[in-house]
């Protein structure tokens, strides 16, 4: 059976001794009673929650997954009871505004319990997900109505939502989505209404038995919508109509909204992925006519990084799950001698591609958990921070790391809970012991919000030119500050001046697959995936010299009795020796150019 045990010391290490949770956070406008003590108090309960809850539903839901008859779904065995639980414990409300009752805690606590309840049941998680990504859209554009009629049932977990683009002809390509909207017929009461027609496909927790009422936002277009995606709008369509009832607004008529099916998957089988059908169904326009995509992208650049999170946290599980078995399975001797003569062999974590595999998990893993905890940090910047100036740098720093964060990370998840069936042998293979499943799990994140050549079109054709490389210097600069403030310190040396050459690199590929791309577009998509990779890999190098230093600080403080810190300092240097030289070959392919790839005609594939 696979096991699972949030590190909480992980999370306290980045939050209080790296990153200065106090400083950067709890002293910002309306964070003043998310002291230290209390996020700490917060992520001890989600652990118990996670690891006693959640995670014991993970095997068996994804044995049992979802059930669909006459457009009804069931989830799996216990998970209507925990997500009772869930929500009754205001954990839907983490995170959301007091005005609708929510809790208002910091964003980055958020990105925290959303890495714990991933790793314990990411199948369980997308229905929450879902939801409060449907909440950040209807809280950032809809008007004053939409907003106290949905986000207090949102907020308390009552209604869940969802986000319906993709439609059975068209993913990526938005522009050509059929499902269309007419304004209501005004002797109906005139509610400002829509009626919404159209089927859409891949809608996770599209239908399910969790919630009294689930909140589609669906785009759609108007009768006089200009072609393409300025033509979409955005709608907010629930399953039933609300009404009000002796307890304040419930439930009320069906609205003509039906699941059609539900797909057989290759992974989160306990999360319903739905085809929805919007027959006639009453709907609400969402922000402004034909300005859907606008408000649909803060719910997607919010999936997006949530996704990444996911990689992150499939990471972490696979990685506990290797790295037990690892030190519990005896078989062969270590190359240097018997390690163990007392037992007929020695448990295989002496052997070193055992320790490579296991080290190249834990090394990335730690990095994307620190380079996901400072995102959210600039997230309540931008969120709560006086000076609009700082407010804009965060902002755009944030922007910058989603598709990084979610390629980068979702890459690593794959390859994370791949090498765990690695470390495993042919017991990995085994569905009893739980990481073939989290491979299964993990590959749908590299596709969905977004595939991660996608996100690899995202960096190279939109942030990096937006603003005239705006973007770019809210990394840049801070990070070029860091190096030379650093690079004197014998201490960090190790650390610092592979660096500073990945980093010098880094800036002269952009440079490169900039002038590339003005010139020939196709030179740009052919170099995109490699220079994400490249620059992500710098990104957590800064994240690794960062993490190095209070580590030292600590031991020199003689603060390391577990010896938790000396572990990061030796965890650092394979990642400095053993992944950061990645971006040598990567840079090379990069400079090799489209040549390669687009020169094999398409007849000869």
């Amino acid at each position: 059976m696979p096991v699972y045990k949030a590190p909480l010391k992980e999370m306290r290490f980045l939050l209080h001794e790296v990153f200065g949770y106090e400083r950067e956070v709890a002293s910002l406008p309306g964070y003043g009673e998310a002291t230290a003590d209390v996020v700490d108090a917060v992520l001890e309960e989600a652990a118990k929650l996670c690891e006693k809850e959640l995670q014991p539903l993970n095997l068996s839901g994804d044995k049992e997954g979802c059930t669909y008859e006459n457009g009804v779904v069931r989830t799996p065995k216990g998970f209507k009871q925990a997500y009772d639980t869930f929500r009754e414990g205001g954990w839907t409300g983490l995170t959301c505004d007091p005005k609708y009752g929510g809790q208002g805690l910091p964003k980055v606590l958020g990105f925290a319990f959303e890495e714990l309840v991933s790793s314990a049941n990411m199948s369980f998680g997308m229905y929450p997900g879902l939801s409060h990504g449907a909440y950040n859209a209807i809280e950032l554009h809809a008007n004053d109505e939409l907003k106290n009629t949905y986000l207090p049932k949102l907020t308390d977990g009552t209604w869940s939502g969802t986000m319906c683009l993709t439609e059975p002809h068209c993913g990526t390509d938005l522009g050509m989505i059929k499902t269309r909207a007419v304004p209501a017929d005004k002797g109906s009461g005139d509610d400002g209404s829509f009626r919404i027609t159209g089927t859409k496909i891949f809608i996770s927790a599209g239908e399910h038995d969790l919630t009294e009422n689930i909140v589609h936002l669906v785009l759609a277009k108007l009768p006089d919508a200009p072609p393409g995606i300025k033509g979409i709008s955005l709608f907010l369509v629930p399953k039933f109509l609300p009404k009000k009832g002796a307890n304040g607004l419930e439930a009320g008529p069906a609205n003509g909204v039906r699941c059609g099916s539900i797909e057989h998957k290759m992974g989160i089988k306990a999360s319903s992925t739905c085809v929805i059908n919007f027959e006639d169904s009453k709907g609400w326009l969402i922000g402004k006519k034909h300005k859907g995509m606008r408000a649909m992208f803060a719910m997607m650049n919010a999936a997006r990084l949530g996704v990444g999170v996911q990689g992150l946290a499939i990471a972490e599980v696979a990685y506990q799950n290797a790295a037990n078995y690892a030190k519990d399975r005896i078989q062969g001797r270590s190359l240097k001698g018997a390690k163990s003569p007392e037992k007929p062999a020695d448990s295989i974590i002496v052997h070193p591609d055992v320790r490579r595999m296991l080290l190249k998990a834990r090394a990335m893993t730690e990095a994307a958990r620190a380079l996901a905890v400072w995102t959210g940090m600039r997230i309540d910047v931008y969120a709560k921070h006086p000076d609009p100036a700082v407010r804009q740098e965060a902002d755009d720093f944030v922007a910058l790391m989603t598709p990084i964060i979610k390629a980068l990370f979702t890459d690593h998840g794959f390859e994370a809970a791949n090498l765990a069936v690695q470390v495993h042998g042919g017991h990995g293979y085994i569905h009893e012991y739980g990481v073939e499943q989290f491979v299964r799990d993990a590959r749908i994140t590299q596709l969905y919000e977004g595939t991660n050549g996608i996100q690899a079109l995202d960096l190279v054709g939109r942030k990096l030119p937006a603003g005239g490389g705006r973007l770019l210097r809210r990394f840049f600069h801070p990070m070029q500050a860091y190096l030379e403030a650093n690079m004197a310190d014998p201490g960090l040396s190790e650390f610092v001046s592979p660096l500073v050459k990945a980093f010098s690199r880094l800036q002269q590929l952009t440079l490169f697959v900039a002038q590339q791309g003005l010139a020939d577009p196709e030179e740009a998509g052919a170099a995109a995936s490699e220079y994400l990779r490249f620059f992500g890999l710098v990104a957590l190098g800064w994240m690794w010299c960062r993490m190095a230093k209070a580590a030292q600080a600590k031991i020199a403080a003689g603060a390391d009795a577990e010896g938790f810190h000396a572990a990061k300092l030796a965890t650092a240097r394979f990642f400095f020796n053993k992944v950061l030289p990645e971006t040598a070959a990567l840079g090379l392919s990069i400079m090799a150019g489209k040549k390669p790839l687009m020169e094999l005609s398409e007849a000869a594939f």
